[in-house]
């Protein structure tokens, strides 16, 4: 089973509502450009874009699938170009195609192809963007030199969702755990070494690695109002613990937070999420 045939096969089973939902696959293309338009992951990116690229005009998208970032970054009035190698009218080329004539884009070009072959003219663009990509790459450190060749002078690579592995032992784990690999086998990941080191190669500096818990562009679908609420209900566990213990002492600034530490906390480690996901900034330098 492709990935085409995967995503329309998993439509129909009900048990797989919500990963639908939250993946953005459903059938009813504009509503997945449409609330993926609304997510904190978008809002967070356009934050990002703002910061470390806040002139930027032209973005190239790697490994579009369906189009729910191209179609919203053009929408905010960036010139996309967009390289997906599946052609499909579900999560590939095709899809993309019939979003742009539904709005109406035409500050994008579309092109098919695979990110270690996109063959466009060095120096071309402002703004790489690669979302839930970069780990697919066949060729990773070919896959990140072809980004940074591409890219304008002082340009930045913002590669979002990118699962991170350990070791061996690590991937064989996130794999297991991956609901959709079982179908069309897919699906791949890296250290953060190896990410890291394919961006310097390609003479790209690191401006900022954005690890699982650091941002909801990671840690989508979970939101931070989850993240902050759970956070806090667990400080107040350790305070109220700590106060049998220690008495008033508990009540000082950071000692439920170290308490929580001595003890082993592991509610946000991120050891626990399989393949959790990691963000990075590089610059072209």
């Amino acid at each position: 089973m492709n990935w085409h045939d995967t995503i329309l096969s998993i439509r129909q089973q009900p048990k797989y509502a919500d990963l639908v939902r939250l993946a953005y696959f459903d059938a009813d293309l504009q509503l997945n450009v449409t609330r993926f338009g609304e997510s904190e992951e978008f809002s967070e990116t356009l934050k990002l874009l703002s910061t470390y690229a806040p002139n930027a005009k032209t973005i190239l998208d790697i490994g579009a699938g369906n189009g729910i970032s191209s179609i919203n970054l053009a929408l905010k009035g960036y010139t996309v170009t967009v390289v997906e190698p599946d052609p499909s009218d579900t999560v590939g080329a095709n899809a993309i195609r019939i979003l742009q004539n539904a709005y109406q884009l035409d500050n994008m070009q579309i092109h098919e192809n695979y990110a270690e072959e996109i063959g466009f003219q060095s120096g071309s663009f402002d703004v790489v963007y690669v979302r839930q990509a970069m780990h697919h790459a066949y060729e990773l450190k070919k896959f990140v030199s072809e980004c940074a060749r591409v890219l304008k002078p002082g340009g930045i690579l913002l590669t979002v969702r990118d699962h991170v592995i350990y070791n061996e032992s690590d991937k064989k784990w996130f794999l297991e755990m991956h609901p959709l690999h079982k179908f069309y086998g897919g699906e791949n990941a890296f250290t953060t070494d190896e990410y890291k080191n394919a961006m310097k190669e390609a003479g790209l500096q690191l401006e900022k690695e954005l690890r699982f818990y650091d941002s909801p562009v990671n840690y989508f679908p979970i939101t931070t109002e989850s993240v902050l609420g759970f956070q806090e209900n667990r400080q107040q566990f350790y305070k109220s613990t700590l106060r049998k213990k220690i008495g008033f002492l508990a009540d000082i600034p950071g000692a439920a937070f170290l308490y929580g530490l001595k003890i082993g906390d592991s509610i946000f480690d991120e050891k626990n999420i399989p393949g959790r996901m990691y963000s990075y900034i590089s610059r072209k330098i």
